[in-house]
């Protein structure tokens, strides 16, 4: 990452803040995902182990029970065996063994050997069942060993339900044993399937199909609330989650045991995956909270350590420009290097100030020195002025006129330099106020005694001296040619606002007049005034100008 993109110290701290924060957060959310997989696959293979085991104990049931019967079969169909006797020895081994109700055995030639305890199914009703259990589809052998064709079904007598185990071999002769048949008490296959400490949350049954439920642990007895509302044969292991017949969602796991009809189904309560996901939530919120608070502190610690005082600093410099005597704030809780840094600011600024009064003393005695200067110059052009006025009453004709001119134009710089100075400092000088002073003086000095001057000034524009100087002149040396080429004639000078920031002079008599070229000098006026002539000298017209003030 690049801090240099981020431009405020705050960014960049927490732009690496962030840069640790987020592999750190990742990291833990990994774990924690990691972690609770780790948990829901245990689960699952618990769940599977669980309904494993249950279809073991069944197999290994049905096959006990199966080669009982067969071992009894095998003894019982010896030819020097009646029925009586076989009945008699049939009994006996059921009531030794708890649990079994009734046999059928059947040879090869046709003996029939049939025994039951407790009024159990009597023969006939044991032949159809046996018939009926033949004529249905066989199970498939387990490991391989072939005995004969089996079939494991349950089955409705008297109102009484047994597990029956029914062995048939086609290929039997003579003595041999063909048929075979035990009825037995649901109990013992109940007793099984017991929970152990697997009873919280779990059910479990062996299903049959088109038999429903053959036996069950976990729920009352009857109660098939649990079961899921699709019946699911499964193709071997099967685990899925699913809304039971009580409309609460629960996880299934199945597990054929006898195909193609008999299976284990288990249901189990999602506590283990809800406590699963709270361990998640809990492994990954928890680092998640801790780095955002960690950000909190580090973000309050920057601002309070850091920020706080750089933006003091910076307040102290902007504040410079309205309070001399701005300081940044030094404390004993600053950071040492910040310290440093408002300590030499004010030392700075000290300094600064230090040169400021320098500075602003010698300019109050550049000031006082050029102010008096000019004092000096007006003054002195008043003095020249007045020497001027003196000399001209002991000349006549052209030498009083020439006279009066050089007099009129000393009055017009005499004039500038009290305008600028009229407040004690140089400012610019007003247009209206400073010609109609010239048209006064020019009145006063050049005009014969049938000749007028009329300004008519309508402007509030200002000009540096520099430039007001040689406008003066400029009206002052217009209207003096036009008076001295024409006795009796009227001026009128006019200045007006073209816009804000252009004012137009104009120079007008009330006659057609003689105008002569204008001397080279007046070229120079014009350059130094900035003005540009929008009209020529013509007829009435003695000139007209455009002067920008506005610069």
């Amino acid at each position: 990452m690049r801090l240099a993109r981020f431009t405020t110290v705050r960014g960049r701290l927490l732009a690496l803040l962030v840069a640790i924060a987020v592999p750190v957060g990742c990291v833990t959310a990994l774990a924690a995902f990691a972690a609770y997989r780790a948990a829901a696959a245990a689960i699952e293979v618990s769940q599977a182990r669980a309904v494993d085991d249950f279809a073991v104990r069944t197999r290994v049931w049905y096959r006990t029970s199966l080669r009982a019967l067969l071992a009894f079969g095998t003894v019982a169909s010896d030819a020097r065996l009646d029925s009586a006797a076989c009945a008699e020895m049939g009994r006996a081994a059921m009531e030794r063994v708890v649990g079994f109700r009734a046999f059928l055995l059947r040879t090869a030639d046709g003996r029939l050997c049939v025994g039951s305890i407790e009024r159990g199914p009597p023969e006939d009703e044991l032949a159809g069942i046996a018939a009926q259990l033949a004529a249905r589809p066989s199970v498939s052998p387990w490991n391989g060993a072939d005995l004969g064709k089996i079939r494991y079904d349950q089955v409705t007598v008297g109102g009484r339900r047994y597990l029956a185990i029914l062995a048939v071999s086609p290929a039997a002769t003579g003595t041999a044993l063909r048929e075979a048949l035990l009825l037995t008490d649901p109990d013992l296959l109940e007793n099984v399937f017991d929970l152990g400490d697997q009873g919280p949350g779990m059910s479990v049954a062996l299903i049959g199909r088109g038999t429903g439920v053959v036996v069950s642990r976990g729920t009352d007895d009857g109660d098939v609330s649990w079961l899921p509302e699709r019946d699911r044969v499964p193709e071997g292991r099967e685990r899925w989650t699913d809304l039971s017949r009580a409309g609460v969602e629960r996880v299934y796991a199945a597990r054929m045991v006898v195909e193609p009809d008999f299976y284990v189904l288990a249901s189990f309560d999602q506590e283990p995956e809800q406590a699963a996901r709270l361990q998640f939530y809990v492994l990954l919120l928890a680092p998640l909270v801790m780095l955002g608070l960690l950000c909190l502190v580090y973000l309050r610690a920057i601002d309070k350590h850091c920020i706080r005082w750089l933006r003091g600093i910076e307040k102290a410099a902007r504040a410079r420009s309205s309070s001399q005597s701005a300081r940044a704030a030094v404390a004993e809780d600053m950071p040492s290097d910040i310290r440093s840094v408002a300590e030499a600011f004010n030392a700075m600024v000290e300094e600064q100030e230090v040169r400021q009064r320098r500075l602003q003393t010698a300019l109050d005695d550049n000031r006082f020195l050029v102010r008096e200067l000019h004092h000096r110059v007006k003054n002195s052009l008043q003095v020249v002025q007045s020497y001027i006025g003196l000399t001209k009453r002991d000349y006549r004709n052209e030498a009083r006129l020439a006279l009066a001119d050089a007099e009129c134009r000393v009055h017009v710089l005499s004039a500038a330099y009290r305008f600028t100075l009229a407040d004690g400092e140089m400012q610019p000088v007003r247009v209206d106020l400073f010609l109609a002073d010239v048209v006064t003086m020019i009145t006063n000095l050049i005009r014969g005694r049938d000749q007028r001057v009329v300004g008519r000034i309508e402007t509030a524009a200002t000009l540096s001296v520099d430039r007001i100087i040689p406008l003066g002149f400029l009206v002052a040396d217009v209207a003096s040619r036009a008076l001295r080429a024409s006795p009796g004639v009227e001026i009128t000078v006019s200045v007006f606002d073209i816009d804000e920031d252009t004012i137009e002079v104009a120079l007008e008599a009330d006659r057609p007049i003689l105008h002569g070229a204008p001397p080279r000098l007046f070229a120079g006026l014009l350059a130094q005034i900035e003005a540009e002539q929008t009209a020529a000298p013509a007829g009435v017209l003695l000139g007209r100008w455009q002067v920008r003030h506005g610069l």
